[in-house]
């Protein structure tokens, strides 16, 4: 069976409560005949947050990206620059919690210090590239971090005695 596509119906049917074909002018009304119906049968009179405003998300300061952004929230993604920013203060608490750990590391364990702290460094170097890359503004965007200058925090963290 072949479909004309040319000929679109120019009123939609339904049936009302008494099982009678009923032809609506066009598409709207039957929509809004349907959800009179419901209503008068009560289907929304239990339905969460009934008689509550309802609670929008401020997003006036989004401008023509809010309706992407609510479509990322809805969906539990993050833009990529807020994902990226994400790892940058996850990879700042680890390194804060090896300079923490680094006054009561023993010789031996020094070495390894070192070496994790050269890789979350560098892993938050790479973190912060993404976000200085995708943010939308250079206020959103991080500082690298020196080697050097973690390396010396991490040094005079070993010299520290713990209380």
């Amino acid at each position: 069976m072949k479909l004309d596509r040319r000929k679109a119906p120019t009123s939609a049917t339904h049936r009302d409560g008494e099982g009678q074909k009923k032809v609506a002018r066009d598409y709207p009304s039957l929509v809004e005949r349907l959800i009179q119906e419901a209503q008068e049968q009560g289907k929304f009179d239990h339905l969460p947050g009934r008689c509550k405003p309802l609670q929008l998300d401020d997003d006036r300061h989004a401008g023509e990206w809010a309706l992407a952004f609510r479509i990322l929230k809805n969906a539990n993604v993050a833009p990529p620059w807020i994902e990226a920013d994400k790892e940058v203060r996850h990879l700042r608490g680890a390194l804060d919690r090896l300079l923490e750990r680094s006054a009561r590391a023993s010789l031996l364990m020094r070495g390894r210090y070192r070496r994790e702290l050269g890789q979350l460094v560098e892993a938050h170097n790479r973190a912060v590239e993404q976000v200085n890359a995708y943010a939308p503004t250079e206020r959103q965007h991080r500082r690298r971090l020196v080697l050097e200058n973690e390396m010396q925090r991490l040094e005079e963290a070993f010299g520290k005695k713990q209380p």
